[in-house]
């Protein structure tokens, strides 16, 4: 008997990430770490195998090592599966043709052999560099119970915002009668969350004609789903009420760490109901020193404190010592904080080396922008590096004199 897959996810993960400027120079954005102990594509796998998809392809383009390294097999996620599992899918040399993906429509497009290989009756589409967490299998039921050949997960966002997003314009059922893109004046608060339910064989009709259009930009937003709208298919919305947040610049990344904070955090990652994989290092218990302090932060396994940690999430193996503080900060993997440093309001990337005496950062209610380090860097002993600045290499600065 030939086996099938009911649904497959595609996830997008090839995203070059330039609004995170130093922390994207090497990596991917969906690999750029999050919350202390994952990194951003931790959540729409997680969703996937806890919505009960088994089958993703995930497609890579943009500094794709680390990615790859990290997804493996897919074992963390319980995706290493003999039938479907987790693969990898980068761009390929085709007996007609090679080339980069050149959108997002166009990146489904070069993998349809695959999506075809399980004979799906539908494809969820996903974007690699969200944080949430989501019951697919609830919006599949949806898309079932209406009939629709696509349905847009959406989220109610401030009608100011709206025009940073594909806007779904609705009728009181959630059809949708209209879709824009990023509209100057949107009509609308609903906006277009970049996942995507599709009855299998109409993706594959518009994928076929949208590459065959040459003054098409490959794109769903702005080419495959109007064609569907202009075509009369019908198009459902499917409104998502949780907690969303779209993590492709510092300040929303910054802010998404700070929802993990607090006694009833914004965002929760501890549910043992919707469990979030991840692959984490071997590490030991972290350490606290007799005269640590630390204050409404995510301290994560292998960190070593000494000094003052407050209002901050530190990844694996962090160490922060004697006289060294760090305020409303997310500090990655393997960072040392040298005595007598003072880390602020900053994003410091993994394996970086703050010396003795210097300063990063200045305090958020100064209005200072976040300051950012990239990784694999030094900055030396007693300088400082101010708000905002954005640095990808050693740093030796103006020595800071006080």
């Amino acid at each position: 008997m030939f086996r099938k897959k009911e649904c497959v996810a595609m996830l997008l993960a090839g995203g070059q990430g330039s609004r995170l400027y130093a922390l994207t120079n090497n990596i991917a954005k969906p690999a750029v770490a999050f919350g202390a102990k994952y990194r951003i594509i931790d959540f729409p796998l997680s969703n996937c195998i806890n919505s009960g998809i088994d089958t993703v392809g995930v497609l890579t383009q943009y500094q794709p090592l680390e990615l790859n390294e990290y997804i493996g097999n897919g074992q963390p996620w319980d995706l290493d599966r003999a039938f479907g599992g987790v693969h990898i899918l980068s761009p390929y040399q085709a007996k007609k043709k090679s080339s980069w993906y050149e959108g997002t429509a166009n990146a489904i497009y070069q993998n349809m052999n695959f999506m075809k290989k399980y004979n799906p009756e539908y494809v969820l589409i996903l974007s690699g560099d969200h944080i949430y967490k989501m019951d697919y299998a609830a919006m599949l039921k949806a898309h079932k119970q209406t009939g629709a050949d696509c349905t847009i997960a959406a989220i109610e966002v401030p009608l100011k915002e709206a025009s940073r997003f594909g806007v779904l314009n609705t009728r009181p059922d959630g059809s949708i009668y209209e879709f824009e893109e990023k509209p100057k004046q949107p009509k609308s608060n609903l906006a277009s969350m970049g996942i995507y339910i599709f009855t299998a064989k109409k993706l594959y009709q518009y994928l076929e004609a949208d590459e065959a259009d040459p003054d098409s930009s490959k794109d769903f937003g702005k080419d495959v789903l109007p064609a569907m709208l202009n075509a009369g298919e019908k198009m459902q919305s499917y409104l998502f009420k949780g907690y969303w947040k779209d993590v492709g610049t510092i300040s929303s990344l910054w802010e998404s760490n700070m929802d993990l904070l607090g006694v009833k955090p914004a965002f929760d990652v501890s549910d043992p109901d919707w469990k979030i994989h991840s692959r984490n290092p071997l590490a030991p218990p972290e350490y606290l020193g007799e005269h640590a302090i630390v204050t409404n932060s995510l301290i994560a396994l292998g960190c070593e404190i000494e000094g003052t940690v407050e209002n901050s999430v530190l990844a694996t193996g962090v160490i922060v010592e004697e006289g060294a503080t760090v305020t409303d900060s997310v500090i990655m993997a393997g960072t040392v904080v040298k005595k007598g440093a003072r880390v602020t309001y900053s994003i410091i990337d993994e394996n970086v080396v703050i010396d003795d005496g210097a300063t990063v950062g200045e305090d958020k209610e100064t209005n200072a922008e976040i300051a950012v380090l990239g990784r694999d860097l030094t900055v030396s002993a007693g300088v400082k590096v101010a708000g905002g600045q954005i640095i990808d290499k050693d740093y030796k600065g103006e020595t800071n004199h006080g």
